[in-house]
């Protein structure tokens, strides 16, 4: 039994507590929330979790470190939303922002009317319902004011810091900031499509509903800006907990049932610890052939062991074809890397990876969960920035954090990263001086988060202070 689950039992009023949580359909939002629905539940609170038949496929499907068919207390509701578009990605796209989701965002409106009816129906069994909602999910929820005893939480899917400088430029910059931080503060054009822009203004107009606001990190990692963050300027007095990390932090076996292991970490059990550098950027990133070309050259000339996720960034509807990309390599070049080298072109068990003792870095987009990932496990990163928050999530892993190397400069973002930049990466994250302060201190810091979510920790007991408010 769980820490959390001894703190509930005995728990009456907690049984007439229910969560309903309503992730935003794209990879690192589902699975941030199911996350979440895992903590939550393990103190004998029902939880909801609400998406289309499509989107609950993907998130039980690709979560790592427990298994959410085995989750009783966890109820899955599918709701039809209207025929969209799953379009493929376009790799040669001048934005790196993944456009071709947005008719999966917009269809995800269709789930209003079928919330609403679900809190109509959880009423009668429950002394209060609590929403927790993706922020960019606030116009799905708005009906929540219309219902007796609900209260809802926004839930931030993007880091302390990320999240921080967004609220502080938006309200026209309330107080001073340390000058040092500002100017490495990349700008926020190239992040997003104008249309992805208009639908976040839409969703931040209903957030003024929500009674406090949820973070998938902790005062461990991101203390000042949390910090920061409730400032009454930045928070209007709103409550906030710092919940992560939400993904289990200690030992984890891939989700595959039967004994069934992953070829990848197979072929780690091989190598020496530290020696692996993996890389993968994400769900929403698809590479032009051209960059795949130098991504290759440069992994070969590091002489480094890698393992390399070679996909297509999801579709909206990810059943619809699987994502692979094969044919861009040139030939023989996976002969010429045996051994050393090893491409995956499915989707691949990144908690496992980052987990397993023989990898010493990641090269990665720094998209917030590959970075909360990455510093539970300890394991150093190697930047490479594509789109939303990941360029000034890596100013907080590289200048604040110091623990990894860039990779791509948000300034260049529309230069091709050649291969002698990659190959220069790889070897100073992995093989040099520099590279060995960087693994101590990400080491360091994922031990203290670990300590942190024992029980008895700063981020178990933020657990513990929110449960203990919607348990009221």
């Amino acid at each position: 039994m769980s820490p959390q689950q001894n703190h509930a039992q005995g728990g009456l009023k907690q049984a007439q507590v229910v969560v309903v949580m309503v992730p935003l359909p794209a990879q690192g939002h589902l699975n941030q929330l199911l996350h979440l629905s895992r903590l939550i539940a393990a103190y004998n609170i029902p939880v909801h979790y609400v998406a289309s038949t499509t989107h609950n496929r993907q998130a039980k499907l690709r979560v790592h470190g427990w298994n959410p068919h085995s989750a009783s207390n966890i109820h899955f509701h599918e709701f039809p939303t209207p025929h969209f578009q799953s379009l493929p990605p376009n790799p040669n796209a001048s934005i790196k922002f993944p456009s071709h989701l947005q008719p999966s965002f917009d269809a995800s409106s269709h789930l209003r009317d079928p919330f609403a009816k679900l809190l109509h129906s959880l009423l009668p069994k429950s002394k209060r319902i609590v929403v927790i909602h993706d922020s960019l999910m606030s116009s799905v929820v708005q009906d929540l004011v219309l219902i007796p005893h609900v209260e809802s939480y926004s839930f931030h899917s993007v880091s302390a810091f990320t999240m921080f400088f967004y609220f502080w430029e938006a309200l026209g910059k309330p107080f001073p900031i340390e000058p040092e931080i500002l100017k490495a503060l990349p700008s926020l054009e190239g992040c997003f499509t104008t249309e992805f822009r208009k639908f976040v203004t839409k969703q931040h107009n209903h957030a003024k509903l929500a009674s406090g606001r949820l973070y998938n990190t902790c005062k461990v990692i991101e203390g000042p800006f949390l910090d920061l963050l409730a400032k009454e300027e930045i928070s209007g007095n709103k409550k906030q907990w710092a919940l992560g990390p939400v993904n289990p932090v200690l030992a984890i076996q891939a989700n595959l049932g039967s004994n069934q292991i992953h070829k990848c970490l197979e072929w780690l059990d091989k190598q020496t610890p530290n020696s692996v550098i993996y890389v993968s950027f994400g769900t929403t990133t698809s590479l032009s052939d051209a960059q795949i070309t130098e991504l290759a050259l440069g992994l070969e000339k590091s002489e480094q062991k890698f393992i390399w996720v070679l996909r297509e960034a999801d579709k909206g509807n990810i059943f619809s074809g699987e994502g692979e990309r094969g044919d861009q390599l040139r030939k023989g070049y996976e002969e010429r890397v045996e051994g050393r080298g090893m491409v995956v072109r499915e989707w691949a068990p990144q908690l496992e990876i980052l987990g397993h003792p023989s990898t010493g870095g990641f090269m990665s987009h720094c998209g917030w969960n590959s970075c909360m990932e990455s510093i539970t496990m300890g394991v150093p990163i190697a930047a490479w920035p594509m789109h939303s928050d990941q360029p000034r999530n890596t100013v907080l892993i590289t200048k604040v954090l110091k623990v990894g190397v860039v990779v791509k400069d948000w300034e260049r973002r529309d230069d091709l990263v050649e291969a002698t930049t990659i190959e220069r990466a790889v070897k100073i994250l992995m093989g040099s001086k520099e590279g060995e302060e960087m693994k101590r201190r990400a080491a360091e810091l994922g031990g203290a988060v670990r300590e942190s979510v024992a029980e008895g920790g700063g981020s178990h007991l933020e657990v513990d202070s929110f449960i203990a408010h919607i348990t009221r």
